[in-house]
């Protein structure tokens, strides 16, 4: 009796290893990252390259259990992106575990555009997107505005995004939202390059330098293929830096053989 129990118990045993071995190799569900905001993050035309606006590249960094649905729009700010209804969809499709990766600033900040928003109504805008995501149990990042390319007379860059960045800030503190400082970083980043090698990262063409400009192009907002990589990859960094479980989905690079 006592050899014919052991064996039954030692059969349950290997039979609930196997089964933790299987779960252990299991793949993970296969989620979406939703980027919205404004042109500096969308999906360019063929006429507009070699614009690109930094999601473009991020598309890419991520496995196979990744998509990332860039609904970024140009000229958005968080109310025109409801009131056209751009966000609505994003919030009846996200599931659980998807991420929002939400970048806006540009054109809330600006009285003189048709998308201006108030302060208090683009504080009101992000909170939506931050409530509404959890109601998924998916969840919401905030990003700040990424900076333009401007400086001083002294070769010091300058914010130009002061406020509004800011407000961002202010939100994810409230919300306990995870918050990526794209404002600083990238500012930071140009500061590195300096006065006129920042001009690579940026939409700066000569007269006939590309087909699509023959008159050239002086851009610093949009950025250049160069310029976009870069600031994509300020954005994986935090994603790396917040611990987001997202980060275990990045690409690792292949070992040299």
């Amino acid at each position: 009796m006592s050899i014919k129990w052991t064996m039954k118990n030692l059969r349950r045993f290997l039979a609930t290893c196997s089964l933790l071995a299987l779960s252990a190799f299991t793949p993970p569900n296969k989620i979406t990252v939703y980027l919205i905001g404004d042109s500096t993050m969308s999906i360019k035309q063929v006429k507009a390259y070699p614009e690109t606006g930094w999601g473009m590249p991020f598309a890419y960094f991520f496995d196979e259990t990744v998509t990332v649905d860039n609904r970024a729009q140009n000229g958005r700010s968080t109310r025109t992106f409801i009131e056209e209804n751009r966000w609505q969809p994003v919030a009846d499709q996200l599931k659980e575990g998807d991420y929002v990766f939400i970048q806006f600033g540009h054109n809330d900040e600006v009285p003189t555009k048709k998308s201006y928003t108030t302060e208090a109504d683009f504080q009101a805008n992000l909170l939506r997107f931050i409530t509404e995501t959890r109601a998924r149990k998916a969840m919401p990042v905030l990003i700040t505005p990424v900076a333009r390319r401007k400086f001083d007379e002294a070769g010091k860059i300058e914010g130009t995004h002061t406020l509004y960045a800011e407000l961002v800030r202010k939100v994810a503190a409230e919300n306990k939202t995870p918050l990526i400082d794209l404002d600083s970083q990238s500012q930071q980043l140009l500061q590195q390059f300096g006065v006129e090698n920042s001009k690579l990262l940026f939409l700066q063409l000569a007269p006939g330098e590309h087909p699509n400009y023959p008159e050239g192009k002086e851009d610093n907002t949009h950025f250049s293929e160069l310029g976009a990589r870069r600031m994509a990859e300020i954005v994986l960094a935090n994603i790396k830096s917040l611990k987001l479980d997202l980060a275990d989905r990045i690409v690792k690079p292949e070992k040299a053989k």
